[in-house]
């Protein structure tokens, strides 16, 4: 029988899901065959899933943690499986926000997307996607709108935005459309579930600097990370790797502007693009 194939189980919730079964299969001293003669599923079926090339049901999860005796780990991550990286990562995201309880948000350059009026997410979709067509850029667009849907929803996620100053004195689009941008902070800085702060330039160099953040936190599932670039995303669930992060998200709050202060201060600076 060929080795195991290795993953890398930051890769996505399904590689994580599938190197967690196998270190708790190993831990047991179990081959993959035995674990299939106690649940009652396939050799075949527990490769597969160990290696991330099937998802499991939530079936397959329950009786894992019986045999396992892990008290509900495998179970508690499932909800989260399909609902990762992928060639439409714009979607996953999209899932990722609407099941979670809270969203912790931090931006060194561009306005969040969720707060992004439909001007400036063009202005921004088009200087990143320079190959797109005028199509594919609408597409975009389409779906950066919808996203946003989730604040007005009836049970809308607690949202807590940093943003560098950078971000504000950017100009994307140019002076109308950072404008129009900034007024649409201000008025998103009224609504009950949504906190937006400022780190000022006067901080200097601060641990923000490294890059953005999105912690997403979730009832009955763990925390999560989600990381992107113009093409592709990558989502991290190993606590190693989220708890740090979550950490330091925390930490950035102390260099921000006070919820009043930030407000004021956005109102500035909008008040400076023509």
């Amino acid at each position: 029988m060929p080795a195991p194939k290795e993953l890398d189980p930051s890769t996505s919730v399904s590689a994580y899901w599938g190197s967690e079964l196998r270190r708790l299969r190993e831990a047991r001293g179990w081959s993959q065959q035995e674990l299939a003669r106690r649940t009652s599923y396939s050799t075949s079926l527990v490769g597969l899933i160990e290696t991330a090339a099937r998802a499991p049901t939530r079936k397959f999860a329950q009786r894992c943690d019986e045999v396992l005796e892990t008290g509900g780990t495998l179970v508690k991550l499932w909800p989260l499986i399909g609902r990762e990286s992928s060639p439409a990562w714009v979607r996953s995201l999209f899932e990722l926000e609407w099941e979670a309880r809270t969203l912790r948000n931090y931006q060194l350059a561009v306005v969040p997307g969720l707060l992004q009026t439909e001007d400036y997410a063009r202005a921004l979709t088009r200087a990143g996607r320079p190959f797109d067509t005028e199509k594919e850029v609408e597409e975009m667009i389409t779906v950066r709108m919808q996203r946003q849907r989730l604040l007005d929803r009836p049970d809308p996620p607690i949202l807590f935005v940093l943003l560098d100053e950078a971000v504000l004195t950017r100009p994307i689009g140019g002076g109308g459309v950072m404008r129009g941008q900034l007024e649409h902070l201000l008025k998103a800085t009224t609504r009950p579930r949504v906190t937006i702060q400022v780190i000022p330039f006067e901080v200097g160099a601060y641990a923000g600097l490294a890059g953005p953040i999105l912690v997403l936190s979730f009832k009955g599932a763990p925390d999560i990370v989600y990381m992107e670039n113009a093409e592709s995303a990558q989502i991290l669930i190993d606590p190693a790797r989220v708890d740090p992060l979550s950490a330091q998200f925390d930490a950035l709050r102390s260099y921000a502007l006070p919820q009043a202060a930030s407000a004021a201060f956005i109102e500035k600076r909008m008040n400076t693009w023509i």
